[in-house]
């Protein structure tokens, strides 16, 4: 029997992917709850065949040309701002992600920060805890209302149209949405209405962001935009943490220039402990989980594994980055 090809697991993975891949492959994965810190992830890659990384994981052209054996990176993520794909590319490394099975539990967790956050779910959770819950209070923990109000959509992809079928379906929301690319089933099925950022902004109750993080949306909602949402509006992050200016999200929020916001994702992640963003009562920050689900991860770690196994074989990856690649693919 011909020996396994040699890979590199960058961290545990749900048993649904590794079992495939500790079949068909000599597989090193890293033990740490932490990741392997650039050096150390560059030396084990060395020498292999295969990558599997995750989204905190910097896969550089460096890390690259120090790796001639390297014929596929699977991302463990839909995502792969972390990885160089056109060097990958020139390289002729195959590169796979993992789409479309984690929308439904993103959507999900946008919505579930959308309502927490608006009714101040977190906040009166703390209250209770701190023994400060004495009487009902007829004044108290006012939130915004969701029946019939209007969310704003910032990326109208798969997880965007599944978030916005979530409000419109249940909460009879209605939908605007900012995309360079007209999203006619979102038109049709949920009277979602094409709008430019300004428009989104100033109208929406809710602004959800899905959208792609590139050089073009890094940065895209700062102090300038939150000046322009309502002082009742609440602000999702499900998406990438620099999508949003940090800092002036903090001063929004303390300044009431907007009402609350959910976040999922932070830049940097995790925020440093004495970020001030911490010590507001009005943000809700979950640690990056809006895909963590048994179901999802599970099916993010098999559509992984089989990226990696079908570019260690040479053949089409399920879910591909870069298809163009197959010109020059390293054998």
């Amino acid at each position: 029997m011909a020996d396994k090809p040699k890979v590199f697991v960058t961290r545990n993975l749900p048993d649904a992917g590794l079992k495939l891949i500790k079949e068909h492959c000599d597989a090193e994965i890293w033990p740490d709850p932490l990741p392997p810190p650039y050096e150390v992830l560059c030396e084990k890659v060395s020498d292999c065949a295969g990558l599997v990384s995750l989204l905190t994981d910097r896969v550089d052209e460096a890390l690259m040309q120090r790796s001639p054996k390297l014929k596929v990176i699977s991302n463990f993520a839909v995502g792969f701002n972390n990885i160089d794909i056109a060097a990958a590319t020139r390289l002729g490394i195959a590169v796979g992600n993992t789409p479309g099975v984690l929308t439904d539990a993103t959507a999900d967790m946008a919505f579930c920060l959308l309502i927490a956050a608006a009714r101040r779910l977190v906040e009166g959770h703390a209250y209770t805890l701190a023994g400060k819950w004495k009487t009902w209070e007829p004044l108290g923990h006012l939130g915004q209302d969701l029946v019939g109000r209007t969310v704003g959509v910032i990326g109208m992809g798969r997880i965007g149209y599944a978030f916005a079928k979530r409000c419109h379906a249940g909460w009879d929301m209605k939908v605007l949405y900012y995309d360079l690319h007209k999203n006619e089933k979102a038109e049709q099925d949920l009277g979602a209405r094409q709008v430019d950022l300004d428009t989104l902004l100033r109208e929406s109750d809710f602004v959800s962001l899905h959208t792609d993080l590139n050089e073009q949306t890094r940065g895209m909602i700062g102090a300038a935009e939150f000046k322009k949402m309502k002082n009742t509006a609440v602000l999702i992050n499900s998406a990438r943490g620099p999508l949003v200016k940090q800092k002036d999200l903090y001063e929004a929020l303390k300044n009431g220039d907007i009402f609350a916001a959910g976040l999922d994702v932070t830049d940097p992640e995790p925020p440093e402990m004495d970020d001030p963003l911490l010590t507001l009562p009005n943000v809700i920050i979950a640690p990056h989980i809006a895909s963590a689900t048994v179901g999802t991860r599970n099916a993010m770690a098999e559509i992984c594994a089989k990226n990696l196994i079908a570019g260690l074989k040479g053949e089409k990856l399920p879910a591909w980055v870069n298809p163009e690649v197959e010109a020059n693919r390293r054998r």
